[in-house]
Formats: C-alpha cells, sequence, structure tokens
C-alpha cells in the first residue's frame, strides 16, 4: 500500500472547502467566540474608516484622513477571535496495518489532513500533538492559514510508520496529558487513534479535556479487526515473531477482543457526551469524512 506524501496531504485542500467545524457546546463557543465577533472596538483587524461621532474614542482618529477631507474621521477595528483547533494524532507503529484500500496510518494522515485543511479555511487556528511511538509527542502551538498547516503535515508524513510494529512508548495517556495544559477554554479537540491503548489515564485525561473544550473522537477501524480471520491457516504477527493462526477456531477469541475494545469506547464516548466517529480503511478519506462534517449528528 502506498504511503502519503506531503504533496497528496496538500491536495486534500481543494475537498475541504465548504466543510464545518462548528462547535457542539455553543455556550462554550460563544464564550469566547469561533470566528470573527461583530463587536467593534480596539481590537486585532482595520475594518473601515468613517466620520467621527461623539462618544468615538479620540485615539482612533485618522488624522491622514480627517486633514484630507477636512471633518474628523475615526478607524474602525474589528476584535478578530479566532478559535484553536487542536488535532491530536495518536499514529503509533500498530497503525502499520489495514486489509482493504489503505493502512490505518494512511487514512490518520489524510483524516488530519482533510481536517486541518477545513479548520483553516473556516477562519480558525490549528496547533497539533503528535506522537508515534517513539520519545516525547510533538507540539505544534496553533497557528492560522498555511502556517499552522504545513509544518504539522510535514511532521506527520515524517512521524508516519514505515512497518509493522506493537504499539509502544508513550501510550494514549502521555498524548492526552500533553495536550491538556496547552488547551484554551472553548478549544475544539479533533482525536485521531484506533484507541487500542486506551487506559485508565488516557481516560482521565479524556474526561479532563472533554469538560473544558469541544471534543470529537475519530475512531480509526479496518474491516478485518471487526470480522477476525476467515476460514483457513494463516501466518500472523510481526517480523521475526509469526504463528499460524486458524481463522475458524481464533474468530470467537479475536471477536471478543474487538467487542470489549468497542463498548469501552462507546461507552466512555457516550458518558462525557461526545461525538465518535467510525472511519473506516475501506473507504476513500474524501468521500467518506466530508458527508460526516456536514451531518446535523456531527452538532447535536
Amino acid at each position: 500500500m502506498i504511503l502519503p506524501d506531503l504533496a497528496e496531504l496538500v491536495a486534500l485542500r481543494g475537498s475541504a472547502h465548504g466543510l464545518s467545524l462548528h462547535a457542539r457546546r455553543p455556550a462554550l463557543a460563544r464564550l469566547l467566540g469561533g470566528h470573527r465577533s461583530a463587536q467593534r472596538g480596539r481590537g486585532l483587524e482595520f475594518e473601515e474608516v468613517r466620520r467621527y461621532t461623539p462618544g468615538d474614542d479620540a485615539r482612533n482618529i485618522d488624522w491622514r484622513v480627517t486633514a484630507r477631507r477636512g471633518q474628523p474621521h475615526t478607524k474602525l477595528f474589528r476584535e478578530e477571535r479566532e478559535r484553536p483547533v487542536w488535532l491530536l494524532a495518536d499514529l503509533h507503529p500498530g497503525l502499520f496495518f489495514g486489509s482493504r484500500r489503505q493502512l490505518k496510518s494512511a487514512l490518520l494522515l489524510r483524516s488530519a489532513a482533510l481536517l486541518a485543511w477545513g479548520a483553516v479555511l473556516g477562519g480558525d487556528r490549528l496547533g497539533a500533538v503528535i506522537g508515534n511511538g517513539h520519545g516525547q509527542p510533538m507540539v505544534f502551538p496553533p497557528r492560522s492559514r498555511e502556517a499552522g498547516v504545513l509544518p504539522v503535515l510535514e511532521a506527520l508524513v515524517e512521524a508516519q510508520p514505515r512497518a509493522p510494529g506493537e504499539p509502544g512508548g508513550e501510550g494514549l495517556g502521555e498524548i492526552l496529558a500533553t495536550l491538556r495544559p496547552l488547551l484554551q477554554p472553548g478549544s475544539l479537540v479533533l482525536a485521531l487513534s484506533d484507541f487500542c491503548r486506551l487506559d485508565e489515564p488516557a481516560e482521565s485525561s479524556l474526561t479532563s479535556i472533554a469538560s473544558h473544550s469541544d471534543c470529537r473522537l475519530l475512531w480509526l477501524v479496518d474491516p478485518l479487526e471487526r470480522a477476525g480471520l476467515p476460514d483457513g491457516r494463516y501466518r500472523v504477527g510481526l517480523p521475526g515473531r509469526l504463528a499460524w493462526l486458524d481463522g475458524e477456531r481464533s474468530r470467537a477469541a479475536w471477536q471478543s477482543q474487538w467487542t470489549a475494545r468497542e463498548v469501552r469506547l462507546t461507552g466512555l464516548a457516550q458518558r462525557l457526551d461526545l461525538p465518535l466517529i467510525r472511519l473506516d480503511t475501506q473507504n476513500p478519506v474524501a468521500d467518506m469524512l466530508p458527508p460526516m462534517l456536514r451531518e446535523p449528528a456531527w452538532a447535536a
């Protein structure tokens, strides 16, 4: 299977036009604002010049326009309120797996790129925390426009696994713990993971994050994980540690483990009132994710 490169992730910008990452929790989102507010005052973005009226701040008088037109004119500013959008990428070696169209790691990269472009095209600032199972998670503070997207996409391409391996290094809990102190109230968190490393520390950090931020879980899945191996004998495992496995005899235990993971994750999502979106390796990201972002359920 082909690994995504930077050119492919940049090209996904075209598929991101018209996508909406509007907040699920309007009260929190409006507290800080998802985008530019209608409130006028002394802010960050210049809007227009108009004639001075009593009560206007004299510090905002535009003296050049005043001299040219012979009447006092004042500058108006529109306050810029960009919402931080954080991508959390749990890009561990175990994602080098896929039985259909793409690897789970490739699915993560393509989904993250589409969401990243959707965020900045919608006027938000993009940040990211990327864990790849080797060392400390990488942190990219929120930035606007292409300046926020391109470094994240480059890091994702570099961090993606290139051979099978066990989910080692830092767990999902450490990635979430790294993100937690960086969040501002009203931030949007998009967590991309297969959640195979969902343990008590991860649940604790996710609970804390969900109490202060708008958070959505994007679950990377593969049909083989759910169904188990077909009938027959197969060599499975990691290089140097392969073993024979009978599909029919192993299926019940295989599906039982999958069900346990599904129950734990769906239960957590329901308890925290978080959207849980399944992303399947058998579907193209550009066909699968945009309709989900337009569904009312994404924001309800």
